[in-house]
């Protein structure tokens, strides 16, 4: 079996360090996926279609109990932001009874402030070889509501970073969604979005999957811009669900291409779970991930960082006992460089998988140390092991 490595975890830090006797200024970026990260409550979504669908109050979650004492109205039809203006209605979340103290997690207050305190561990510890802190920007998948996120930045590991949170509600089908924090010294947000992704099934029905979280902003005085992702899964079979990536590969190109044109000095880091490879026909042939710098230019801007990890056997996470490297960092050219400038460029990607990351024993012996087995909450972190890059500069 492949050598198992984290996913990159996104962070921006910036010290000084001594790297073949010349001083540079390094910072770093990556993700964290924190395996199905709910409160312990029964909640639901309430959309107020009476609001900007860019306030927080459009699309917000709430506890079920509190249904009732709310206006909404019967809704059958598709769940879109769009044709959801002017009305108010309750979206059932499909996750949400699973992680409750009456179910068979036993997902009690106990296990949910654990679960809190590990996630907080490994974010507060990304890329920390580099740069001596937590990161600045930290991308998260699978994240139930605004709610688990205050409460995660909030954990003793990471308060004193006063990190700051963009999140919206998607209208996936268990209710999990895509997330940044990021470190209010350090990075400014100026505009942030989520485009919904339609994809459908066989029969033509809809299926309802994470949105991309589009955030531009300044970090250390350089404009970029971040695109989250949690593509839709190999569930059906990797064949028969692939058009759902490739769609989804396709949104994320229009997406990256749109900041670019508007600006094309935005450095672009586009992130996630993509459920595919680096060599995945979406990534590839959609998205046109390019696997070699030398093949970057103005019509194929994009660099898959993890390919080479790809092709040395990394990987991080197990799909049905195969070893895959889901979790993935792509970014424009402009952050590739052969020599050390005033502006940031790449220094080196890593797979974040410390020993206390990966299970020791048992059948999933060297996988990443997961938080669920089934119904029993093992005390661990994740199904993903995390990822970083590494930026660097003049100091």
């Amino acid at each position: 079996m492949r050598r198992f490595l984290s996913l990159w975890t996104v962070m921006f830090s910036i010290i000084v360090f001594a790297q073949q006797g010349k001083l540079r200024k390094v910072a770093a970026v990556g993700f964290l996926n924190v395996e199905n990260l709910f409160d312990t409550i029964r909640s639901a979504d309430y959309i107020d279609g009476t609001k900007d669908k860019r306030n927080p109050a459009f699309h917000r979650s709430i506890p079920l109990d509190s249904v009732k004492f709310l206006e909404a109205e019967k809704y059958d039809g598709e769940w879109n932001d769009d044709l959801l203006k002017g009305k108010k209605v309750v979206r059932y979340q499909g996750g949400a009874e699973e992680f409750t103290p009456r179910s068979a997690k036993n997902y009690n207050s106990r296990v949910y402030k654990t679960k809190l305190a590990n996630e907080a561990k490994v974010i507060s510890e990304l890329g920390a070889q580099y740069t001596r802190t937590a990161p600045a920007v930290v991308g998260l998948i699978e994240v139930e509501n605004r709610q688990v996120i205050e409460d995660l930045i909030k954990q003793p590991a990471l308060a004193k970073y006063d990190y700051g949170i963009i999140h919206y509600n998607s209208y996936d089908y268990r209710g999990i969604d895509v997330a940044l924090i990021y470190q209010k010294r350090r990075f400014t947000p100026i505009h942030s979005l989520k485009k919904e992704l339609k994809v459908f099934n066989e029969e033509g029905k809809r299926e309802y999957t994470r949105d991309i979280l589009v955030v531009t902003g300044f970090l250390d005085n350089e404009k970029v811009a971040f695109f989250m992702n949690h593509w839709p899964s190999r569930r059906g079979g990797e064949a028969a669900s692939l058009p759902k990536r490739n769609a989804a590969a396709a949104l994320l190109k229009q997406q990256m291409d749109s900041v670019r044109t508007a600006d094309p000095s935005t450095k672009l880091f586009a992130m996630g779970d993509f459920n595919d490879d680096p060599v995945s026909s979406s990534l590839k042939n959609y998205l046109k991930a390019q696997a070699n710098p030398k093949d970057l230019n103005d019509n194929n801007p994009y660099l898959n960082l993890m390919y080479p990890l790809y092709k040395k056997g990394v990987a991080s996470l197990a799909y049905q006992d195969a070893p895959n490297l889901f979790d993935q960092i792509i970014v424009s050219k402009n952050l590739i460089s052969d020599q050390v400038t005033k502006e940031y460029s790449v220094y080196k990607a890593e797979i974040f998988a410390p020993a206390y990351l990966v299970n020791k024993e048992g059948n999933y012996k060297g996988y990443p140390f997961r938080s669920w087995n089934g119904d029993q909450f093992t005390g661990g972190f994740s199904d993903h092991f995390p990822a970083f890059v590494i930026l660097q500069k003049e100091p």
